[in-house]
């Protein structure tokens, strides 16, 4: 359980450096995701999770 709360705290540490970096840059690409048709974001979604799950693979071996 703690891992598991320590991954989400970093989760949300790495989500929030862009929009307190560079706010207006993040909005803009928040703004072209949202023109996204749904089958697009769900591709984006899908690679996101498959990197991620690589990721995870690759540190526990």
């Amino acid at each position: 359980m703690d891992d598991l709360l320590r991954a989400f705290g970093l989760v949300l540490i790495l989500e929030g450096l862009l929009p307190l970096l560079v706010p207006t840059r993040w909005r803009e690409a928040f703004q072209q995701l949202l023109q996204l048709r749904d089958g697009q974001l769900r591709f984006v979604g899908a690679l996101s999770l498959a990197a991620g799950g690589l990721l995870l693979l690759l540190a526990a071996g």
